[in-house]
């Protein structure tokens, strides 16, 4: 990999060796972040050549990525998910311009399929057979589906609160799946013991350093899709950290390389049920572990397992954290599909969610250019969905019943 260097501790600042199946520091345990030669990408690549390409997937930043260079794309179209500007929104959030990124049209729908596409890709290189990994939901279902693509076998373990329908995609995939009956972190911890007691290829996202890159792609994909003219906000929902993470450092790659002039600021949107995170970028103490109380069941995280990434993130592009509560979320929910047709989960429409609140408070002002990214598919919770938008109209085939159901909605009809 000519446009690598190393992998570097962010602990104690060690370099080593980017080798495939590397996870964390050797001498001190902390995480690793991989290292670019920046002037060796900008040799190589320009805005006007990343604009010329036609392979629509994440692929087409390939000189931003850290695979070998006979490493094929892996199987499922990943990337390049719909980018919309969205003005009716905008006027009703009373900003100047919002733009909204559908990463929930990925092929398992959702972002983490950016993660799990650079997981495969790294397991190909390492000449593994089986990844595994822990998850709340949409990293696990992502990995089946990119693992089963590229013909590797998975062994995934989720919280038994893991809404159905993730489950549902796990199974469908030929995953072996190990629902546990626990938090998130204990659900971590046992997935951790048996990597290693297996030896399996690691797709835990704190841990892989490879996969913060997979994720960034989201930000080089914003980047273009806006002509590399930089948004004042990005707006992300964060649980383990490692998205917003991911996202700063796309935007970080592109300005090193010389792509972009300058660096949007970042919204770090949390459940207020479970914002270890937020919580100590608002108040300037240590985060401490909290209970995963929200709907949101992606960023339901009580303990992040990629903290000083995502602070890191946060604060170098002076950013601000929001918290939302649940029936912020569903409000949310509702308003994007409203106003935009579009249709996010609860976790995806998170971030959304903080745009609203952040305006509304004053954190961002009204003459601001913001970007909000839809992280998951609403299909992936549809008992939340029917909970933000209700019930239909239920009736026997019978017009007097129509009438009676209309005039007791209140339906203005001609």
């Amino acid at each position: 990999m000519k446009n690598v260097i190393s992998a570097v501790c962010i602990k104690c600042g060690a370099e080593v060796a980017p080798t495939p199946d590397i996870t964390v520091c050797p001498h001190c345990g902390g995480l690793l972040d991989i290292k670019y030669d920046y002037k060796y990408i900008a040799s190589k690549v320009t805005a006007k050549d990343i604009s010329e390409r036609r392979d629509y997937s994440m692929w087409r930043y390939r000189e931003f990525l850290p695979v070998e260079e006979n490493t094929p794309n892996t199987p499922l179209r990943v990337g390049w998910s719909p980018f919309y500007e969205v003005p009716k929104l905008a006027e009703v959030l009373g900003i100047k311009q919002l733009w909204i990124k559908d990463d929930g049209i990925n092929p398992t729908g959702s972002l983490k399929d950016r993660a799990s596409a650079m997981a495969v890709a790294k397991a190909m290189e390492a000449k593994a057979d089986t990844i595994a990994c822990s998850s709340t939901g949409n990293a696990a279902s992502s990995l089946a589906g990119n693992a089963a693509a590229a013909g590797l076998k998975t062994y995934i373990f989720v919280p038994s609160r893991a809404p159905k329908g993730k489950v549902a995609q796990l199974m469908i995939f030929g995953a072996n799946v190990i629902s546990v009956e626990g938090s998130y972190e204990e659900t971590f911890r046992l997935s951790a013991e048996a990597i290693d007691r297996w030896g399996w290829y690691n797709r835990n996202a704190a841990i892989n350093p490879y996969l913060v890159e997979g994720k960034k792609t989201v930000s080089l994909e914003i980047a273009e899709q806006l002509g590399f003219r930089m948004p004042d906000y990005v707006a992300v929902s964060v649980g383990d950290g490692c998205t917003i993470a991911g996202v700063w450092k796309g935007f970080k790659d592109l300005y090193q390389a010389g792509i972009i002039d300058r660096l949007p600021r970042l919204i770090s949107v949390q459940a207020a049920g479970c914002c270890p995170l937020n919580t100590e970028l608002q108040t300037g103490k240590p985060w401490q572990p909290m209970e995963e109380n929200t709907i949101a069941d992606s960023i339901a995280v009580g303990v992040p397992r990629n903290p000083d990434k995502a602070l890191n993130a946060v604060r170098e592009s002076n950013g601000i954290a929001v918290n939302v509560t649940d029936e912020e979320i569903l409000g949310a929910m509702r308003l994007l599909g409203r106003t935009c047709g579009l249709f996010g989960e609860p976790a995806g429409v998170t971030g959304a969610a903080g745009i609203k609140k952040a305006r509304q408070t004053g954190l961002i002002p009204a003459d601001a250019t913001v970007v909000g990214i839809i992280s998951g598919n609403g299909l992936k919770d549809v008992n939340n969905a029917i909970k933000a938008a209700g019930e239909p109209i239920s009736i026997a085939p019978d017009m007097k019943l129509l009438l009676e159901a209309f005039d007791k909605k209140g339906f203005n009809l001609k």
